[in-house]
């Protein structure tokens, strides 16, 4: 199933919040604000955004040129003891080379009634942290003070950047927002896309006001883009038109986690901008991001992206003892991937393009996501494979809604076949060709060649990954339970069990397996495949339990699929907003033998059924058998869609409703 864009819809406006934008003032803080209980919108809600205003301003400095200032004030009411996270407040900013941002905070207050008069708590310097993130990142965090149920926090922040660069603004959060309000103020001499993406949205009013620089220094004329400007002007002031663009949000209702949801901020209500172009006077325009085309192409001119390709002395005869008798391109791709799993050790950090460099991180075999799978698609081209690679944006980072650089944060690599293209990554151990980290199917990727042309390409899977179960088990008189279960796992499936067991001792992981089903009592207990990763991966062990029926009036009550059986309906919404994101499609298939006790026959049987959603989007099937004392069950539930629209939401609720219905069906044994 192809996906172009986000689904938008119109939302229906909550009546508007009484205040004004002009009455909102730090430190006026009202008794009445104090005094609520609940959110009057939303009772379960454990906090609320009162207020939160920005501003992203680009000024003229005479040092630096033109700067980013943005500044953001925000007042948050916390209703319950859940919302006290709301009182740690964080601010990522840029702390690498080649540019310098600030951040401060300022005006931090938390406010508390007490004895009916409002008493405020300044925040003190050991509620301020400043932490290194990266080589690149840094983070400012507060910790606001005196925070109780019914308190009302306070502060602000201004981020002083070098850089032109207008952060995102969200209109939304996981608390209700009952005013959000957003200013950029833009010179001519910058051109900015701006998009918004949500279901609802915030009013828009543009406005261009004139503005002028006093230059206290002739020779400053020349910095911040006004190299030409000196032969231009004979005053020592510049007049330009500056754009206000202000964007107003009225009770925004909270975002709601629903199941299988695959980044909730892809959903949520924002503005987005970026550069797409400069234009000093007397200058050439100099263009950014405008197409998807321009967007690979600046990216893979960057020193630590496209160059990185073409270094190959590093590993040249290791690859070619690699690679030496192979003749198939397959062949070549698993030594490839496989040795470069196993020689360069991922260490937990995104990003595009390299840290270190792959010619350092190979030395020192540990890298980011850029060294290694640029490493990885340089090795495969000097094998003779036509490999490119594919830029993506994780599922935490959100899905790559409209051309600009920062919507990727993360590369893999692209092998070009007959068959299509195989995908590899290899940062996981336990990927394999066409099986990359859950983290990476996000939608679709940005495939670029040598020649700078780029495609889409789609990162979902279409082949389903499977779950077999084998299960053979006997029910004696007293209604307990032995038998024995082997469960058979393919492709993303088999890459999850081997994650969950990765490092994890047999006896805990067989403790939380047993609690898992009813605590069983588990006994020979074997794997198969746990590491020939390219095999299906089998997990096969006895168990006994005193908890799988129930005995009532002589009568055993028995679910046949024991601890397999779905229990919980995930979509439970009456209308869902969003797709339904399962991540790949799968399939279940459950053999099931049942060996009933001497001297009981069956009363009920649940009777065989099937379900199918239009569209091949899924189907199950329960089918059941008697023979003598032995009853045989075969059931499949399989979904071929990873992504399932909002439309036909509806209709998958239906299908899990009736699939979760059919396997709680107890089969009744008598006695006879």
């Amino acid at each position: 199933m192809k996906i172009n864009q986000l689904p938008v819809i119109l939302f229906f406006f909550f009546s508007l919040f009484n205040a004004t934008a002009q009455e909102f003032k730090l430190g006026k803080v009202s008794v009445a604000e104090l005094q609520e209980k609940v959110h009057p919108k939303d009772s379960s809600a454990s906090a609320a955004i009162l207020y939160k205003r920005g501003k992203a301003r680009i000024e003229y400095d005479q040092t630096d040129g033109f700067v980013t200032l943005t500044e953001v004030e925000t007042r948050i009411k916390i209703y319950k003891k859940d919302g006290y996270d709301w009182a740690n407040q964080e601010v990522v900013y840029y702390s690498g080379t080649g540019g310098r941002e600030k951040v401060s905070f300022s005006d931090a207050n938390t406010f508390n009634l007490v004895n009916g008069k409002i008493e405020k708590t300044k925040l003190q310097s050991d509620g301020n942290f400043d932490e290194t993130i990266n080589k690149f990142r840094s983070r400012k965090k507060i910790t606001m003070p005196n925070v109780k149920e019914g308190s009302v926090i306070e502060f602000r922040y201004l981020i002083r950047s070098e850089f032109r660069e207008i952060r995102d603004w969200d209109f939304q959060a996981s608390i209700p927002v009952n005013f959000s309000e957003f200013s950029t103020y833009v010179p001519e001499y910058y051109v900015y896309n701006s998009r918004q993406k949500g279901y609802i949205f915030p009013k828009v009013v543009s406005e261009k006001n004139n503005k002028s620089i006093n230059f206290l220094n002739k020779e400053r004329q020349s910095s911040g883009g006004f190299s030409a400007v000196t032969t231009t002007y004979s005053s020592d002031k510049v007049d330009y038109s500056e754009t206000k663009t202000t964007y107003t949000a009225e009770n925004f209702p909270a975002m709601k986690e629903e199941a299988f949801v695959n980044n909730i901020d892809n959903y949520t209500s924002s503005v987005q901008h970026e550069l797409s172009m400069v234009k000093f006077p007397n200058q050439p325009s100099k263009l950014f991001s405008t197409d998807w085309n321009s967007v690979v192409k600046t990216i893979y001119d960057y020193d630590s992206f496209g160059p990185e390709l073409n270094k190959t002395g590093y590993f040249e005869n290791d690859v070619k003892a690699i690679i030496a008798g192979l003749n198939s391109p397959e062949e070549k791709i698993l030594a490839i991937l496989n040795y470069v799993k196993s020689t360069v050790k991922w260490n937990g950090y995104n990003g595009y393009d390299c840290d270190l460099g792959v010619k350092k991180a190979y030395k020192e075999k540990t890298g980011n996501i850029g060294d290694i799978n640029l490493m990885l698609t340089a090795m495969l081209r000097y094998s003779g494979l036509e490999a490119n690679p594919v830029l993506v944006s994780t599922r935490s980072n959100g899905i790559a809604i409209f051309p600009n650089r920062t919507a990727f944060n993360y590369v893999i690599a692209a092998v070009e076949t007959q068959n299509g293209n195989i995908l590899l990554d290899a940062s996981d151990r336990f990927s394999v060709p066409n099986i990359l980290p859950f983290r990476v199917l996000n939608w679709s990727g940005r495939l670029i060649r040598k020649d700078g042309t780029s495609e889409e390409i789609n990162l979902m899977p279409e082949k389903l990954s499977n779950d077999v179960v084998f299960m053979t088990y006997t029910v004696d008189a007293d209604g307990k339970v032995s038998g024995k279960t082997r469960k058979q796992s393919t492709d993303y499936n088999a890459m999850s069990y081997r994650s969950s067991i990765d490092g994890v001792k047999e006896d805990a992981y067989l403790e939380k397996l047993e609690n898992k089903n009813n605590k069983i009592e588990i006994s020979e207990y074997s794997r198969t495949n746990e590491k020939e990763i390219l095999l299906p991966a089998i997990e096969t062990y006895s168990f006994k339990g005193d908890n799988l029926t129930e005995v009532i009036g002589g009568k055993i009550y028995l679910n046949p699929m024991l601890f397999y059986a779905n229990t919980t309906n995930s979509f439970k919404q009456d209308v869902r907003e969003y797709p339904v994101d399962f991540g790949y499609p799968f399939s279940d298939r459950y053999n099931i033998t049942i060996q009933i006790p001497e001297g009981f026959a069956v009363e009920t049987l649940p009777v065989p059924a099937a379900i199918s959603m239009e569209d091949n989007l899924g189907t199950f099937k329960f089918n059941i058998a008697q023979s003598g004392n032995t009853l045989q069950l075969a059931i499949v539930h399989q979904i071929n869609d990873a992504i399932v629209s909002a439309e036909k939401y509806e209709m998958l609720k239906d299908y899990y409703k009736a699939m979760i219905a059919k396997e709680s069906e107890k089969i009744v044994l008598k006695r006879i």
